[in-house]
């Protein structure tokens, strides 16, 4: 059976970028007939906003993406769809981990993790490459270290490469200490975004992700966690990103890139589809289309393989209500 998600953060509003992905994921499980499920990735307490997760929902119901399963009331057989309530799902996880050899307590500080980011070499697309120096130390050494502060815990990498297949990128091959161990729970008690999202997608029977080129880097550390946990991996897609007028990520500075600006702005939601589909690759040009409409054509091979820039005046159009072919 198909199952596809989109798992959004509730730390702000749905972007236009966000929309984007959301449209590709959900375009690719309705065209298999598949389910496709709603998740909200709110492990994050302090960077988790009030009423974000609601707002999402409505503007993703507003763009005509629907779900099969989810945190709304949707409900479904793998409740609850909120990651803040599957706490204990990761806790058990990490303690199969660690019963099985491959975590180990981590008592660097950020100062020690920020030379490394300054050595050459030592920074990896998430961030510094970490060396190890915890993997090693003895049991009294950790008893030391443990009476001065609480360590967050690694995951130990395996010894053998990464190789996958990207339904948009085609295959991947990553180095066996590509990145270095990472961690997959936190000094101060929060659940790393890797094992979250492995274990949540492995226990919804998740089979196919699509989600932003930005997170390619990502997996093969979640290949590891899955097979370290005896999952069976889901295929992956990464696409490409949507980008400011600037060539940077977009951002309030780009004007109303928030999906509720341009609906409260006067655009319709096919406006905004269609818009999002021509970036894709998927319209010859931006005209006003509903996603449904997108399903019996929707093919990977279809997209642009590289980032869509978009323009200053395209986004104004958009915030404005405008048309875009006018």
């Amino acid at each position: 059976m198909v199952r596809g998600r989109f798992a959004p953060t509730p730390s702000g509003q749905l972007h236009i970028g966000n929309a984007r992905t959301a449209l590709l994921a959900w375009l690719q499980i309705r065209r298999l007939g598949g389910t496709f499920v709603l998740r909200m990735e709110d492990l994050d307490r302090p960077r988790t906003k009030p009423g974000m997760a609601e707002q999402i929902i409505e503007d993703l119901r507003w763009l005509g993406l629907d779900w099969d399963e989810g945190p709304d009331g949707a409900g479904g057989p793998h409740a609850p769809y909120d990651q803040s309530e599957r706490t204990e799902l990761y806790e058990h996880a990490l303690e199969q981990l660690r019963q099985n050899g491959r975590l180990y307590p981590c008592y660097c500080s950020r100062a020690d993790l920020m030379s490394v980011a300054s050595a050459p070499h030592g920074i990896a697309s998430e961030g510094p490459i970490y060396p190890g120096w915890c993997r090693t130390l003895t049991a009294e050494e950790q008893r030391e270290r443990a009476a001065i502060k609480t360590p967050s815990a690694r995951f130990v990498l395996p010894n053998h490469d990464c190789l996958f297949h990207d339904l948009v990128h085609g295959d991947m091959h990553y180095s066996a200490q590509f990145g270095g161990d990472f961690i997959v729970k936190r000094a101060d008690g929060i659940i790393g975004y890797q094992i979250a999202v492995v274990i949540d997608d492995a226990a919804m029977n998740i089979t196919h992700i699509t989600r932003g080129a930005d997170l390619l880097d990502s997996t093969p550390r979640q290949l590891h966690l899955y097979e370290a946990l005896g999952h069976e991996a889901p295929q992956f897609a990464h696409v490409p990103l949507l980008y400011g007028p600037d060539g940077s990520r977009l951002s309030k500075r780009h004007g109303s890139v928030a999906v509720r600006s341009i609906r409260d702005g006067g655009s319709s939601a096919e406006q905004l589809i269609g818009y999002l589909a021509w970036t894709c690759g998927l319209l010859d040009r931006p005209e006003p289309v509903s996603a449904a409409e997108l399903v019996p054509g929707f093919c990977f091979d279809k997209l642009t393989k590289e980032p869509f820039i978009t323009s200053a005046e395209h986004l104004h159009a958009l915030a404005n209500g405008v048309s875009l072919t006018s």
